[in-house]
């Protein structure tokens, strides 16, 4: 009875506590390493014992240490994305995209915000070595050939997506959107419809992409015999690059509007939204009297009223292919950086130029 007893104590004690190799090792009758290797389905171990130990491993309910099995593969089985902001809907999508493929490889994802600023993309990029990540997932980058010595730190595979350095370094891989040809594909739809004054309503963050729409932009004007006034580019020069894109797009509409434009291509589709919402407070009618046309394609964009308008980046596609390109370089397979081609969706918020 008092051996019982002694029994049904230790097995409280167990239940209350997680269950350890060594647990197991006592039931089995064997040493620690024997359970080691076999929980590791090491062939050193008889396929038989293996699966005994496993089947006793399993009735105890014991959970592996994760953090003991990284300190042995020197894997963590996590990876780590940094973006511009975490409310960005365009990046929500994309990080449902690495999310997916991360799943079905069973890696666990981190997620940081840098907010378009190097100094936090550096410390994110920083925490991440800290917590031992396989590898890191950088979009809106501002890594370059001349500054790749701060960020001497990436020591595991990394994968840009939309760097916004024009010079990025050859020894980090990287997928983008032809925002050169997403500029186009927006004026070219306006010039369609009979536009000859457009604008263009940007942000004022010296990106890669602001650059690449605006040259984009001014050259299809060029390109089609249209006159670029100065006055017809509004981009919000201020300081601050966590101010909102739906603040920009209120806050520069109205120059836009005083220059006579009667279209406008905007950055992105935040942008465009609040130019949108400016419109409505000031009477001003989309599509009868302003054409608006933005660049991203994120899911509101549908749901606003007019519809929008957009240049199209397949956002679930490029995560999926982001993490792929990790998952390869993990593997030590080579890879090729990809350039995605946008297209337009045309919608609501867009119409013939009405003569007035």
């Amino acid at each position: 009875m008092l051996i019982l007893f002694a029994l049904h104590k230790e097995v409280l004690k167990m239940s209350k506590r997680k269950i350890s190799i060594e647990d197991i090792a006592r039931k089995a009758g064997v040493s620690h390493s024997t359970v080691s290797r076999a929980l590791r389905d090491s062939p050193l171990i008889s396929f038989k014992v293996r699966e005994e130990i496993k089947k006793i491993a399993r009735e105890m309910n014991y959970v592996p240490n994760a953090i003991a099995q990284s300190l042995l593969s020197s894997r963590t089985n996590t990876i780590g994305v940094v973006v511009t902001s975490i409310a960005d809907p365009f990046y929500a999508e994309v990080v449902e995209g690495i999310e997916q493929i991360a799943r079905s490889a069973s890696l666990s994802v981190l997620l940081s915000a840098a907010h378009r600023d190097f100094d936090q993309e550096i410390t994110a990029i920083d925490n991440f070595h800290r917590r031992r990540v396989d590898g890191i997932l950088l979009t809106d980058s501002r890594i370059s050939k001349h500054n790749i010595k701060q960020v001497a730190q990436i020591t595991v595979p990394t994968v840009l997506i939309n760097s916004q350095t024009k010079d990025q370094p050859e020894t980090l891989h990287s997928l983008s959107i032809d925002d050169y040809l997403g500029a186009r594909l927006a004026v070219e739809h306006l010039i369609s419809l009979g536009h000859t004054c457009i604008g263009y309503l940007g942000v004022g963050d010296r990106s890669s992409s602001n650059q690449l729409r605006l040259e984009g932009y001014q050259n299809t004007l060029s390109e089609s015999g249209l006159p670029q006034i100065p006055d017809w580019v509004a981009i919000n020069n201020e300081d601050d690059t966590r101010i909102n894109d739906i603040d920009t797009g209120k806050k520069m509409l109205p120059q836009l509007l005083n220059a006579g434009v009667t279209g406008i291509f905007c950055y992105n589709d935040m942008v465009a939204i609040g130019a949108l919402l400016a419109c409505q407070g000031l009477g001003i009618s989309i599509p009868q009297d302003l054409s608006l046309v933005g660049f991203d394609g994120i899911a509101l964009s549908r749901y606003v009223t007019p519809s929008l308008t957009t240049v199209c980046q397949p956002m679930l596609e490029i995560g999926r292919y982001a993490m792929q390109m990790l998952l390869d370089l993990l593997d030590e397979k080579t890879i090729e950086n990809r350039v995605f081609s946008p297209f337009l969706i045309k919608r609501g918020s867009s119409a013939m130029v009405q003569s007035h």
